[in-house]
């Protein structure tokens, strides 16, 4: 599954078509534009570190696109392939991600060249400790300024490490928590970080769901319930999107693809077993419950309701997406339909939840973590037992009006108080509402703007573009 620049153009390219396009609907002049789409800074660094015995010398980036709201928020990815490119791409995503969210940052991104399993714990820390003060002295690691969190091939170890060096770094800076987010919840998380881009994918499903006219357009009736799923890629983000949609919402996953292949059963795989499988094993190959094919490939393109790509970019191109069977694609990576394999899709009738809004729900919780690291507190901590007695004496009220007691289930319910997690979710599943919202009320009151990408690009540069505006810049 790796990333190619189909037909010659890259994905920072890429992104600035569709932003093009936008630009082009809302009347932007090309100053405003350019200031708009220019990647403010990036960095590069080259660093030694000791290996076994061997100096090896990594290379690794932090691109900051927009500075017009601080910090700059996006993860920080280790793979072989990670490039400039790349990144800066990811960066503008970014930028055009918060603004379509609402949450009040600047797009950046950063990027380290190596594969991490190669690597034991200790060198693997060494490593991050090293990138951490290359980042952080050259000023792209800040709670003020930038801000990173996981991406591909990093995760809540990761960020805790690099909240270590930088508080060692730092120790004056009481705020050193917020440097990084999606940290453990005992080194300054919140909880529902790690499920927060699974989740915001079941939840965005589910505001699609509640849109008829949507579901009749694209022929998915009977509800979530009834659909068969596909889902590329078997990480954090395709992993927890399975579970949640398997197990709470009732959906058939029948296809799981990864790099090295697919596990396919069209009855319907059981995640739980599927996950423990590839965590001993790392590889779909010989689980019980389903069929491997060595050709992820041919596993995207089988017949399905929905296909959810939680990979990498630019795997549904213009060489690819006439043979695509679903009715509806959901974007959980970040650039996976290029801008030609879009076109070639929206003919086909196929609709697509575009990266730009389904895959949000990982920025959004961590502006929740940063607020709460930046405040010191908890959420929940202030008001949940007030809420909790509360209810209690409502319900206490109810009963001596009633003369009747009100059932153990239905007491537990009304006088629990929300704890951390039930507060991160219920801010996660209004994000992605409002956004949805949002993006249909755009396309119903525009002839011109006939699929969702465009209108979440419309959304989310008119936003920006007014923000330049107020400072002189037309």
């Amino acid at each position: 599954m790796k990333s190619l620049p189909p037909n010659g153009i890259t994905f920072r390219e890429n992104v600035d078509q569709m932003v093009d396009k936008a630009m082009s609907i809302l009347g932007i002049s090309v100053t405003l534009g350019e200031a708009i789409k220019a990647c403010r800074s990036v960095l590069q660094v080259k660093f030694p570190v000791k290996i076994q015995g061997e100096v090896r010398v990594f290379t690794g980036w932090r691109a900051i696109h927009s500075e017009h709201l601080l910090p700059t928020k996006g993860g920080i990815r280790f793979a072989p392939i990670v490039s400039q490119d790349e990144v800066e791409a990811l960066a503008a995503l970014m930028t055009y991600k918060c603004a379509l969210a609402d949450v009040p940052f600047g797009g950046s991104k950063g990027g380290l060249v190596l594969n991490p399993q190669e690597y034991d714990e200790d060198d693997l820390r060494r490593i991050v400790n090293h990138f951490t003060i290359n980042l952080a002295s050259k000023g792209f690691l800040d709670p003020a300024t930038s801000v990173p969190a996981p991406d591909m091939g990093t995760g809540e170890r990761e960020m805790a490490w690099i909240a270590d060096a930088y508080r060692q770094l730092y120790p004056e800076d009481i705020n050193s928590n917020a440097c990084v987010t999606g940290k453990p919840i005992d080194h300054g998380g919140i909880a529902g970080r790690s499920e927060a881009t699974g989740r915001g994918i079941q939840y965005a499903l589910h505001e699609f769901f509640r849109h008829p006219d949507d579901v009749r357009a694209v022929g998915c009736s009977d509800g979530l319930c009834a659909q068969r799923i596909v889902i590329q890629g078997f990480g954090n983000v395709g992993y927890h999107a399975a579970k949640f949609l398997s197990l709470q919402d009732k959906a058939s996953v029948i296809g799981i693809i990864v790099s090295s292949g697919a596990i396919i059963n069209r009855d319907g795989l059981d995640i739980e077993a599927l996950h423990q499988h590839y965590q001993d094993h790392h590889s779909l190959r010989d689980f019980p419950g389903g069929t491997f094919i060595e050709d992820g490939a041919q596993a995207l393109e089988m017949e399905c309701d929905i296909l959810i790509l939680a990979a990498v970019e630019a795997q549904i191109h213009g060489g690819n997406a006439e043979r695509i069977q679903t009715r509806l694609i959901v974007e959980g990576a970040n650039g996976p339909v290029t801008f030609e394999g879009e076109r070639i899709l929206l003919a086909r009738g196929i609709k697509i939840l575009p990266d730009l809004y389904i895959n949000s729900g990982g920025v959004v919780v961590s502006y929740f973590e940063w607020t709460k690291n930046l405040s010191h507190m908890r959420y929940g901590r202030l008001q949940r037992r007030y809420d909790e007695t509360r209810a209690m004496h409502t319900l206490t009220a109810l009963e001596a009006i009633t003369g009747h007691p009100v059932p153990d289930w239905m007491r537990k319910e009304i006088v629990q108080g929300a704890s951390e997690l039930d507060l991160v979710r219920s801010g996660l599943d209004d994000t992605m509402r409002a956004a949805y919202q949002q993006i249909n009320e755009v396309m119903t009151e525009s002839d011109e703007i006939q699929d969702m990408r465009t209108a979440a690009y419309v959304i989310a540069v008119g936003k920006i573009a007014r923000w330049y505006r107020m400072q002189g810049i037309t």
